[in-house]
């Protein structure tokens, strides 16, 4: 049975970074794309960013690029989100998803396995 547990989210200034991870267990890792997305009060769930089987290619939402990174070690079979110049309204709850597929899905329906999710809060 695949397990997506995530971590790292907290309270953080407006400027401030933090580093979230995703830790699989069961069912294989390495070849699949992985993503990160978010859900804030009262909004739809959106997606952050996107990573292919290999780490080769990445995909991000347009209001995090240049800001977060997401890369992945497969040995490790974790998934990372790192989030620097946070704003507040990057304030949500955050959830990894694993896919379907070696290469970054085009739709949110190819995400099979979902995490609990982590907290982030940005305060101004």
């Amino acid at each position: 049975q695949v397990r997506l547990v995530e971590s790292g989210g907290g309270l953080v200034q407006a400027g401030g970074s933090l580093r979230l991870s995703c830790a699989a267990s069961g069912g294989t890792f390495s070849t699949y794309a992985m993503s990160w997305f978010r859900q804030a009060p009262g909004k739809e769930r959106e997606f952050v960013a996107a990573i292919n089987w290999g780490g080769g290619t990445t995909d991000y939402a347009k209001s995090v690029k240049g800001r977060f990174t997401i890369s992945r070690d497969n040995a490790k079979k974790t998934v990372y989100l790192q989030m620097n110049s946070l704003k507040p309204e990057d304030t949500a709850v955050y959830y990894c998803a694993k896919s379907n597929r070696a290469s970054i899905p085009a739709g949110v329906d190819e995400y099979i396995y979902w995490g609990q999710g982590t907290q982030v809060t940005v305060s101004s």
